[in-house]
């Protein structure tokens, strides 16, 4: 059925076309062209009417509007349509750009089921469903999981707009093929995903196995406490590493030091005051026992590691540690496959994927953390060693440019902010002004998905994680409503109680 038909100008990457009716930003056409059929995007879509241009007051705007009635014609719908690629080689999973634009005059088609099937959701493991496309919601939308594991992911969204439903989904998926994840989850927001092959934990810290300058952020020291700084670099000794009693053996030292050195007694005596506040503050998390935290990561099962407890410095450390261990490990998986090491045993004999949330937080943009230094490592090798690298923010502006532009593959939700939009355009040099454009008209699970995990762009709405709380809002109304039932409650407890003490008196 002819819907449009090719006016003006064309390029080999785009059309301008006359449509018979409205048709939606995100939705598929076939350009009937003279070297083949081809599919096109609708990229931009603008309605106008004769009648109704240039009307200068109220009395004229209601006269204009019932002559545009009658008049069949007076409507105007023009599109911009991005070519993708002819049809038949998109189907085999080939892009191939005509040479030669589509001459003025050529029929623009409704896309099939039949059109776009094979393109969007294509047979194979790999491939994964991840809702449909949203202006042709009878076509599946699926993702290559092989590509996002090789070739790393952005997942990029305005607060609420569905960021985690997505990690949630990708995690159920990965669990169903065996993978193994790893979610490092900075709000808690997934304790409550329901998957059979979930691991999740609380992230901790051995203090034996970090280097003091990292243990001195972990303790929360001040970076410009050059004093303090020594007191500690001198004080973590291999024999207090092998001590059985950690934090006495580091203790003792810094105390020694503090006596025998001129001048750093007092330095000493606040590096002691560090080290007892954080033995208290955080002893779940600050575990010399606790042998090498990558060991509690379990392969082929979603990890989930809770670091909402521990504060940003202590978080990047640990995250900094987690990444270059994982890293290391599966280097060494890949040497000894090769037969190229033979070094230490390893734990990870198959492909990893690591998500990282805010991660504005700890891969900033114009600020060196040793989580960016890691990041930025395992986005450059990790295609070789088997290692896929997830970021998820809120906040793209605020993302180093060299890591996201690393990403292979994008998820882009509702964004608004000119600067956020920038960022993703120079991230994404394949994504049009117009649909950047669009991203701020997006609705809740809608995304823009382009990239290596697609085999063409897409506007995508995703699939809904049954039964997940994580990332929802609160509903406020509802427990204030029940506020006076609670107190209620606890004068009834704390009456019986007193009435018990009575009784016992």
């Amino acid at each position: 059925m002819i819907i449009g038909v090719v006016i003006g100008e064309s390029k080999p990457t785009e059309v301008t076309a006359q449509s018979s009716k409205p048709l939606s930003v995100g939705e598929y056409v076939i350009i009937d062209s003279q070297d083949g059929k081809i599919l096109g995007l609708v990229e931009r879509s603008a309605i106008s009417s004769e009648a109704l241009t240039d009307v200068r007051n109220f009395d004229e705007a209601i006269e204009s509007k019932e002559v545009a009635e009658i008049n069949s014609r007076d409507k105007n719908y023009k599109v911009k349509i991005g070519i993708l690629g002819f049809l038949d080689k998109l189907q085999k999973g080939h892009v191939v750009i005509p040479a030669v634009p589509p001459l003025p005059g050529t029929s623009i088609l409704e896309a099939t089921s039949q059109d776009l099937g094979m393109i969007f959701g294509p047979t194979g493991t790999e491939w994964i469903r991840i809702g449909a496309l949203l202006r042709n919601s009878s076509i599946e939308a699926k993702i290559n999981i092989n590509k996002i594991v090789s070739r790393h992911l952005a997942i990029l969204a305005m607060t609420g707009m569905g960021k985690s439903n997505l990690v949630s989904l990708i995690a159920k998926h990965v669990s169903a093929l065996n993978g193994t994840l790893v979610i490092f989850d900075y709000h808690n927001d997934y304790e409550s995903l329901d998957i059979s092959k979930m691991n999740y934990m609380m992230a901790k810290i051995n203090p034996r196995l970090l280097p003091s300058d990292k243990l001195a952020e972990v303790i929360e020291l001040r970076e410009n406490a050059d004093k303090q700084q020594r007191v500690l670099r001198e004080s973590l000794t291999e024999s207090v590493r092998q001590s059985k009693e950690f934090w006495t053996s580091l203790e003792e030292n810094v105390a020694a030091f503090g006596r025998t050195t001129k001048g750093y007694a007092d330095s000493a005596s606040r590096v002691l005051d560090k080290i007892d506040d954080a033995k208290h503050r955080f002893s779940d998390i600050l575990d010399p026992d606790c042998g090498d935290p990558v060991d509690l990561i379990k392969e082929g099962r979603v990890n989930v590691l809770n670091i909402a407890e521990l504060s940003e410095r202590q978080a990047n450390a640990g995250l900094a540690y987690y990444l270059q261990e994982l890293l290391q490990q599966r280097k060494e998986s890949v040497w000894e496959r090769k037969g190229k090491s033979t070094k230490r045993t390893y734990k990870f004999l198959a492909p990893i994927f690591v998500i990282i949330e805010e991660a504005h937080v700890f891969i900033p943009k114009g600020e060196h953390t040793d989580t960016k230094y890691w990041a930025s490592k395992v986005a450059r090798e990790g295609r070789k060693f088997g290692i896929g690298l997830g970021v998820v923010s809120q906040r793209p502006r605020n993302i180093d440019p060299n890591v996201l532009s690393q990403m292979g593959s994008l998820a882009i939700m509702k964004i608004v902010q000119d600067d956020d939009q920038q960022q993703i355009s120079s991230a994404a040099e394949s994504l049009s002004k117009d649909l950047i454009s669009q991203l701020s008209s997006l609705n809740i699970g809608d995304a823009l998905f382009i990239g290596q995990w697609v085999n063409l762009p897409s506007i995508v709405h995703i699939d809904e994680v049954k039964g997940k709380r994580s990332g929802s809002d609160l509903d406020a109304v509802s427990e204030w409503s029940q506020t006076d039932k609670f107190k209620d409650i606890a004068k009834e407890t704390t009456h019986g109680l007193v009435q018990k003490d009575l009784l016992l008196d």
